[in-house]
């Protein structure tokens, strides 16, 4: 899975948001457990996970914000 772009997470609806978020968290958390256990092939990966969970809340805030006002 590549990296995702904020300009297109943004054309996504809030819940598929929601449930890339989910997935991505998941798979956070086997990279940690493997890299925990030294199974982990590609220390990168974790990086760019953890970057795609921060863009997909990065939007998701701006959602909410922009529909509070």
């Amino acid at each position: 899975m590549a990296q995702t772009k904020a300009q297109d997470l943004r054309a996504s609806s809030r819940d598929e948001l929601k449930v890339q978020l989910v997935e991505l968290k998941k798979e956070q958390f086997n990279l940690r457990f493997k890299a925990a256990s030294g199974e982990l092939e590609s220390p990168a990966r974790m990086r760019v996970v953890r970057r795609d969970i921060a863009r997909i809340k990065t939007v998701l805030g701006e959602q909410s914000a922009t529909a509070k006002q």
